[in-house]
Parts: C-alpha cells; sequence; structure tokens
C-alpha cells in the first residue's frame, strides 16, 4: 500500500514539474507579443486554403477567440494552459470590439507524456454562447456547447448538431489545421493583462460591448480581423 502511495506521488511530482516548466514561459510573454502572436495565428488559419476555416463562419460569428500557443503537457496525468484574447462584433456585421484578455485551463488524464503547442479559435455563433463568454468564468461543453468546427471553404455547418453549437472550435499544431473538441476546459477572463493593456481595472464584458478605444499593441491584431471581414466583401 505505501509503495502504491509512493508511486502516485512521484508520478503527480513529475506530472507537476513537467506542466510548471511548460506553463511559466507562457506566463512570461509580453502582452504585445501575444497580441501579434494572437493575429498571426487567426491569418494563418483563414488562409489555409481548403483547410482554413470557412469564411462564411467567421462572417456569422458574433465574437471571436484566439489563443496561441495553448500549452499541454503531462505525464500520465495532463494539464492545460492558454492565454489569448476574445473581440465582438460592435454591431451586426460591422467592426469588432478592442480585445479583451482570456484564460484557458483544463485536465486530463489518461496514457501521454511530453508537451505541445497549439493555436486555438473559437468562433462564438449565437447570443447563448456571447453571454458564456461575458461570464465571469464557464466551461465549455457544460455552460456553453461546443464543437469541433468543419474546415473548407464549402464546408460550412450544416448538420443539426453545429448549427444549435454555441461555439465552433478549431486548432492548429504543426502545420496541421482540424476541428477540435475542448469539451471540459474553462475559459475565464484574465484580469492582469487587461489591467496592463488599458492601465486601470475592467471586466471583459465592459470591454467586449462598449466603446473602448483599440490600443495600438492590438493594431496587428485588429487588422487580422479586419481582412477576414474584407475577404466578405470581396
Amino acid at each position: 500500500m505505501r509503495t502504491n502511495v509512493k508511486r502516485c506521488v512521484w508520478v503527480l511530482a513529475i506530472a507537476g514539474s513537467v506542466s510548471t516548466a511548460a506553463f511559466a514561459a507562457d506566463r512570461e510573454v509580453k502582452v504585445d507579443d501575444r497580441l501579434d502572436a494572437s493575429a498571426d495565428a487567426l491569418t494563418d488559419m483563414m488562409r489555409a486554403s481548403d483547410q482554413g476555416i470557412p469564411q462564411d463562419l467567421i462572417d456569422k460569428a458574433h465574437c471571436v477567440v484566439v489563443i496561441p500557443g495553448m500549452k499541454k503537457a503531462g505525464f500520465i496525468f495532463g494539464a492545460e494552459y492558454g492565454r489569448g484574447f476574445a473581440v465582438c462584433r460592435r454591431h451586426v456585421g460591422v467592426g469588432w470590439s478592442a480585445p479583451a484578455a482570456m484564460r484557458s485551463e483544463g485536465g486530463s488524464f489518461g496514457f501521454q507524456i511530453g508537451a505541445s503547442d497549439t493555436d486555438i479559435v473559437l468562433l462564438v455563433m449565437n447570443d447563448g454562447g456571447m453571454k458564456s463568454l461575458l461570464s465571469d468564468k464557464f466551461k465549455l461543453g457544460a455552460d456553453a456547447s461546443v464543437a469541433a468546427g468543419p474546415i473548407g471553404r464549402d464546408l460550412t455547418a450544416q448538420t443539426d448538431a453545429m448549427m444549435k453549437a454555441e461555439m465552433l472550435s478549431y486548432s492548429r499544431s504543426r502545420g496541421v489545421f482540424a476541428g477540435i473538441s475542448l469539451a471540459g476546459a474553462t475559459l475565464r477572463p484574465d484580469d492582469d493583462t487587461n489591467r496592463e493593456l488599458y492601465g486601470h481595472h475592467t471586466t471583459n464584458r465592459k470591454i467586449l460591448t462598449g466603446d473602448f478605444k483599440t490600443p495600438v499593441a492590438a493594431a496587428k491584431f485588429e487588422g487580422a480581423l479586419n481582412r477576414t471581414s474584407a475577404q466578405r466583401d470581396q
């Protein structure tokens, strides 16, 4: 019995050290670098020819969440951690809000070892999904329904399951684009990043629904979002 307990403690210690090393580096990334990485991730996932996010789904999205380089690490026990940004349309089809900082956290159990970085894009497709996004904390698959999004220019979500999903999720890892299920992950506002970006304490609800001016540091990210709108109008 004592031997089994020691083995469990040893496994948890390894899992903790692997996860801590992977996530510590992410916490040191500067806000403007994370915004630029978000812009690059969104641009690449829209430009991926017939393997990218369908343009018409971007056009219909109420909000977009981008988490660049989401960290996943573990040994038997796994952990996920990411920091990114959300934007919502100011009016239907017209412009985007200033970016609000988000944190994503999750856990998993199974046979796994090592670490990986994955870019994540979430499309918030309706008012229900937006309501969850504006809350203090929500879990995908529980508080907000989520489905792996279809890829390709002509692969619009036609099934009832996808059309009813409040959010559609996409990933890019090692150059491979795909829809991904993020059920179980938790998203919440990243208050520290918002304070650094705007110079004072504020809430994601105020940023996403108010008239906040987009910070200079987010110019590249704003440009990437505007290009998605320009592609729609062509």
